[in-house]
């Protein structure tokens, strides 16, 4: 009977270790996902660090006029950027760069860049240029989670500098699929500035699944919407050469 009370002390040594073990892993996990770690699951599956990526941008006027754009983008890392327009005919062969907080767009028949900001449009309606050129969440935002629900994550996201386009983010993530299911977008003041509306899950292969349909509106313009229809997105690796402002009139090369 000494050995069998023995081997029971050491089985249940073990067994406490492994249940003391699963309880520090399990407290270590839920630990680390915090806002910020929610933040950065959000960007890599919305995109790959660097891609390439096709997708029309569509203007709704309050008369349900319409004014249609697509752009071939790249990008590599979390604060480089590049927006080729293909069309319409009129707006082919601009440019668009941005490098941080800084963007230029590039007009053929001007021949240089000039600096444009954040909160302008280059194609008007309510996306603007920050939102067009839009960077990592992460490499702008500090996140706090707010609520948990069954479904999702609502976080509180603080711009890190006041040259960010917009002070502060309310975003709910979807918790199975980790990307946003809406984005509520505030000045400084606490006004609603607008709202993203994430769409249409898709599979763009090599383990991508996102929406693939991006609306938005406006309290601040009535009867209008922006939609950003993304078409494919690929893995691309890409030279810093392509981030640069000499590089602007051969972006086309690319493709």
């Amino acid at each position: 009977m000494m050995w069998f009370k023995q081997l029971f002390k050491i089985n249940s040594n073990v067994i406490f270790s492994v249940v003391v073990f699963l309880c520090l892993l399990v407290t270590s996990t839920a630990a680390a996902l915090d806002g910020n770690e929610i933040l950065r699951q959000v960007d890599r599956n919305l995109q790959p660090e660097s891609y390439e990526m096709y997708r029309k941008l569509i203007n709704v006027e309050p008369d349900g006029s319409k004014k249609e754009y697509v752009l071939y983008t790249v990008k590599k890392g979390q604060d480089r950027m590049v927006a080729l327009f293909l069309s319409p005919a009129s707006e082919k062969g601009r440019s668009t760069l941005r490098l941080g907080d800084n963007m230029w767009l590039y007009i053929p028949s001007v021949g240089k860049p000039l600096r444009i900001t954040s909160l302008q449009s280059v194609v008007g309606g309510v996306f603007n240029n920050s939102d067009i050129l839009r960077l990592d969440y992460s490499a702008e935002y500090d996140a706090v989670i707010l609520e948990k629900t069954a479904d999702k994550y609502i976080l509180n996201c603080k711009a890190k500098t006041s040259s960010i386009a917009y002070d502060s983010l309310k975003m709910e993530v979807d918790k199975k699929t980790m990307v946003p299911v809406t984005i509520g977008c505030y000045a400084a003041s606490g006004m609603l500035i607008k709202t993203l509306y994430y769409k249409n899950i898709k599979d763009f292969g090599d383990d991508l699944l996102r929406p693939s349909v991006l609306e938005t509106d406006s309290p601040l313009y009535k009867g209008y919407k922006s939609i950003m229809i993304y078409a494919r997105i690929n893995k691309k690796k890409l030279a810093d050469e392509v981030f640069t402002l000499n590089y602007l009139p051969r972006v086309d090369e690319l493709r």
